[in-house]
């Protein structure tokens, strides 16, 4: 069988109260739930790093409380996407990040950089900031405003190597178009709205799609985001369960 690259499946946070007894057992700690996380899946998403810059000794604890094989996906302070809008004044904010990231050390993984809803396309705002970014890490960009989807865009990302997301949030639902070595999926659940579980028939047809990145040799990324009544971390589950068949 030829050589095939690595997946990662798992979800955006893990620290959600709604999943105590149904995901989490009943009994176990709050502080335990990461490295009970860790025995199951094989990477997370950081998401509370886009409200606010997690403190270093948080993130040293996360890294120690992994797996040797864990990788941890960090969501970009909205202060990048959403307030400076990937202005070049982010620089200082880019640095500020990378401190945590060499924290993680070989578990840091993908930097997700989320926009806003209502933020157009603007190509060369998209430039200098892609010019701005610290080389050989996998960026990837996931927009929620239709305009971004379009060929100077996927341009753009291939030349810097940056992964388009693809995302089914509801307000832009991205064409799977590959411009990176590396590929990220989020899902938002069937409606986009971050609830219900997915259709069996969903997974199964995203489970081919990874078995040809897996053949062209990309490194693949998912990432369940409808963490709703715990339905992120069963869709998970479910789509290794059918990776694993075969």
């Amino acid at each position: 069988m030829p050589d095939t690259s690595t997946v990662h499946i798992g979800t955006s946070g893990w620290s959600y109260d709604g999943w105590r007894g149904v995901f989490f057992p009943g009994d176990l700690p709050k502080r335990k739930w990461l490295a009970w996380y860790g025995g199951r899946f094989t990477t997370t998403e950081i998401n509370g790093s886009f409200y606010r810059t997690p403190p270093l000794g948080a993130v040293s604890a996360w890294r120690d409380q992994t797996p040797d094989n864990f990788v941890f996906a960090w969501k970009a302070s909205r202060f990048i996407t959403h307030w400076k809008r990937l202005s070049p004044r982010t620089a200082e904010s880019l640095k500020l990040m990378e401190t945590r990231l060499a924290t993680l050390g070989p578990k840091a993984g993908p930097v997700l950089f989320q926009l806003p809803a209502r933020f157009g396309v603007d190509h060369e705002r998209l430039r200098t900031f892609l010019d701005l970014l610290a080389p050989g890490r996998p960026y990837v960009l996931e927009v929620r405003d239709p305009s971004w989807f379009d060929d100077e865009v996927y341009a753009l990302l291939r030349q810097h190597d940056v992964a388009l997301c693809l995302s089914d949030h509801r307000d832009a639902r991205t064409p799977w178009q590959l411009t990176a070595r590396h590929v990220y999926v989020r899902g938002h659940g069937p409606q986009g709205d971050y609830r219900d579980r997915y259709p069996e028939a969903t997974l199964r047809d995203w489970a081919d799609h990874i078995r040809t990145w897996q053949q062209q040799m990309r490194t693949v990324y998912v990432y369940f985001d409808n963490d709703q009544k715990s339905a992120a971390p069963h869709d998970a589950a479910r789509l290794k369960e059918i990776l694993a068949e075969g």
